[in-house]
């Protein structure tokens, strides 16, 4: 009879063992589930908030661009640093050529070089390395006649030579790109473009300290093509043409992935 007992017994211990196996086996197997879970749910949060980290100075260039300032709050825009800028600014403002654009209404005034966002200007060569004093230091006033022409008045100052007391001729080549470059873009699908071509040929030396005068004329337009010839003369008392020093013809097309580009320059006018 004891040995019956006993052996029930053990029946009966053996299966609240294996029970309690059982049990601990599957509270071990949810909190392993569990932490699993937490692991990764910390691992997504933590590579989410890495991502928009990283990405957040890229987010918000992209926003600044597709939201910059009209061409006619760019001209706003503009504060003198010292009683240098201030004196150059006023003769551009106040010249005869500004005047005689301004009051047609067929141009578009802008200072095209302030619509660029703040945390993209300070990388530009011409929007803010060439930008202050001693160089050129207050941001060229343009005029543009959408799908025509474009005029740009700029003052030259003492620190951008190739020889003594001479504008280096590769600063008058980057203006000539840019400008005609912004004169075509007019004509452009979607206002995007880039230099294919720029053939230049200097006419007479540019002397620093110089206001000066870029005019750009498209010649042809194709589709993507726009092909533009402009120059570069001092600027005179009056409206007429001044000495010239540069001449330049271009060609520039307009990329196939413009479309998904922030088109800082397009609806320049609302």
């Amino acid at each position: 009879m004891v040995k019956v007992r006993s052996s029930s017994m053990d029946v009966s211990q053996s299966r609240l063992y294996s029970s309690n196996l059982t049990s601990s086996s599957s509270s071990l197997r949810r909190a392993r589930v569990r932490r699993i879970f937490t692991i990764s749910a910390f691992s997504i949060f933590f590579t989410s908030a890495g991502f928009l980290l990283a990405t957040a100075p890229a987010i918000a260039s992209i926003v600044a661009l597709i939201s910059a300032p009209t061409d006619a709050d760019s001209v706003a825009l503009y504060h003198t640093a010292d009683d240098v800028a201030a004196g150059i600014n006023e003769y551009i403002n106040s010249h005869p050529l500004s005047r005689s654009l301004r009051a047609n209404s067929a141009w578009t005034e802008s200072r095209p070089h302030l619509r660029y966002p703040e945390s993209q200007r300070k990388h530009s060569l011409t929007a803010a390395t060439l930008i202050g004093p001693g160089r050129i230091p207050v941001p060229p006033l343009v005029f543009l006649e959408e799908g025509k022409s474009l005029l740009s008045i700029s003052y030259l100052s003492t620190d951008l030579c190739g020889h003594v007391g001479i504008i280096h001729g590769g600063l008058l080549a980057t203006l000539l790109d840019e400008g005609l470059a912004r004169c075509g873009f007019s004509a452009l699908p979607n206002k995007i473009g880039v230099t294919a071509n720029l053939n230049i040929n200097y006419r007479n030396p540019a002397p620093a300290g110089s206001y000066v005068v870029l005019k750009a004329e498209m010649t042809k337009v194709e589709g993507r093509k726009v092909w533009v010839k402009g120059r570069i003369e001092l600027l005179g008392d009056t409206v007429e043409p001044g000495k010239l020093l540069v001449e330049a013809e271009g060609l520039f097309i307009e990329p196939k992935y413009a479309k998904s580009l922030p088109k800082l320059f397009a609806n320049q006018n609302k």
